[in-house]
């Protein structure tokens, strides 16, 4: 698996269900809340080529962006080969 962070904050319904789509998918991620942290919140967005808003969700590094981008890869076919990456096959 790969390794998955996303930025969140307690109250956004939208981390819950980014978190929610990766947990049906079995994926494990880290989860850092910038809850009344003005340095992750600061992290987060230079790590998100400026975005502010939460959640914010990497893949090995990779900017993913927002909850509405993580569907959008889901629906476009694209985020289980993400999530495949480095399994071993057999």
């Amino acid at each position: 698996m790969p390794q998955i962070v996303i930025y969140t904050t307690r109250t956004c319904p939208y981390c819950r269900a980014a978190k929610q789509l990766l947990d049906v998918k079995g994926a494990a991620y880290e989860e850092i809340s910038v809850d009344g942290d003005p340095q992750k919140r600061a992290e987060m967005s230079r790590l998100a080529e400026g975005r502010t808003t939460v959640p914010q969700i990497f893949i090995d590094g990779r900017p993913i962006g927002g909850c509405d981008d993580l569907y959008a890869l889901d629906g476009a076919g694209e985020l289980d080969p993400l999530l495949a990456a480095g399994e071993p096959t057999s």
